[in-house]
């Protein structure tokens, strides 16, 4: 094979999927394979989804883009189908999640500077939180290694541990303009917020005056067994964000807010190109509608439970698993030590995972995934798992 000529900015599996349909996908050798990847939280209804394929093949033959100086019916019907089941008064398109936390980013700091007339700039992020890889949100993302080689980073950006409440107040200060986390730290290790520790940071925001952001890019849609993770909680985002399932693998993101931070964008002031064309629109409205009809985050929530139970009736005793982890369909396995090699085995079984981190084994199955194919995955993670345990043993 000649040298590829994209850029390597991946170490991509050994694996070249060229199919996919509910939760199996096939590679260019014929293979088969359980996908509990779902394109990284992207494929929340499966690959391929009638009900959104057929959207998408009825709007191709009728307008793809016409810039956003227009109106586009589309975009007006998935805002309203966003808007009548969230908390939020509007939505913004863009193309991707790092897209949408950008623009929540400047929503809290135009609304500040420009609606209350006070200079704050700086959002308070977590440690070993993940916000995207544009210059401003992998400087809000709490890990060090996304950093390397790109200094100078902008400023504005406070990280603070999880949890850590002291910590938190005494971070803000006459400049702080918001406080940013995901109710899940996915990529961080699968690790779920704590529901006092998110009331702290509501009761903080409204003393101080400060913006709540939300990063529901991978815990939204569904995602956690409600179609927003912060549902899960009596405590409500200023502004929050979304992509990955918002799309059905359809490159899409939206930041939301609630009035009276809306006026922080007035015409002018914020914009993009490809967000929100015809194409994009239709397909969010058939995902959500989809979604809505057939009521799929409670089926995730369903399944989530019956996920987990399995996972702690076959996994627990077996050495080297610390832990099992997370919230709804986005479970973390926890390791002793590095699961390279048997996220890797996993890929040769048969069944495609992901890691969060080095020492977690990351799963996150279509929202509409049986109690089969659940049962697939677990027997083939509990043999790899054991025999791992048994070689090392040896």
């Amino acid at each position: 094979m000649s040298e590829s000529a994209l850029f390597s900015t991946y170490a991509r599996y050994p694996i070249t999927l060229v199919k996919g349909k509910g939760s199996r996908l096939w590679d260019d050798q014929g293979k088969e394979y359980l996908d509990f990847m779902s394109g990284l939280a992207v494929t929340n209804l499966g690959h391929v989804p009638d009900t959104v394929k057929q959207a998408l093949v009825k709007q191709l033959d009728e307008l793809w883009h016409i810039s956003n100086l227009f109106s586009n019916p589309n975009g007006e019907r998935a805002a309203r189908l966003l808007v009548d089941n969230s908390c939020a008064d509007a939505v913004f398109f863009c193309n991707s999640g790092a897209d949408a936390n950008e623009a929540a980013i400047k929503l809290a700091r135009r609304y500040h500077q420009k609606v209350r007339g006070e200079y704050r700039y700086e959002i308070i992020t977590f440690n070993q939180s993940f916000h995207g890889r544009t210059l401003a949100t992998l400087t809000a993302t709490g890990q060090d290694k996304v950093k390397e080689g790109f200094l100078p980073l902008p400023e504005g950006f406070v990280h603070v541990p999880l949890h850590d409440v002291p910590a938190l107040e005494s971070a803000i200060n006459d400049r702080t303009a918001a406080i940013m986390l995901e109710l899940v730290q996915a990529e961080g290790g699968v690790i779920p917020v704590e529901a006092d520790f998110l009331r702290a940071v509501r009761e903080l925001c409204d003393k101080h005056g400060l913006l709540l952001i939300i990063d529901e890019v991978q815990t939204g849609m569904g995602r956690t067994g409600k179609l927003f993770a912060y549902q899960h909680y009596d405590v409500e985002p200023d502004v929050f964000t979304l992509a990955k399932g918002i799309g059905s693998g359809f490159p899409v993101g939206a930041m939301l807010a609630k009035k009276p931070y809306t006026e922080g964008f007035v015409p002018g002031s914020h914009a993009t190109t490809f967000g929100g064309t015809p194409i994009a629109m239709s397909v969010v409205v058939a995902t959500i509608e989809t979604m809505l009809k057939e009521n799929v985050a409670e089926k995730a929530a369903e399944a989530a439970q019956y996920l987990m139970g399995e996972l702690h009736k076959h996994l627990d005793g077996i050495p080297g698993v610390a832990g099992i982890r997370g919230k709804g369909l986005l479970v973390g396995i926890l390791c002793d030590e590095p699961a390279g090699d048997a996220i890797a085995e996993l890929h040769k079984r048969g069944l495609l995972v992901v890691p969060a981190g080095p020492n977690v084994i990351r799963l996150l199955p279509n929202l509409l995934v049986t109690h089969e194919e659940i049962d697939e995955a677990v027997g083939l993670i509990a043999a790899v798992l054991t025999e791992r345990a048994a070689a090392k043993q040896a």
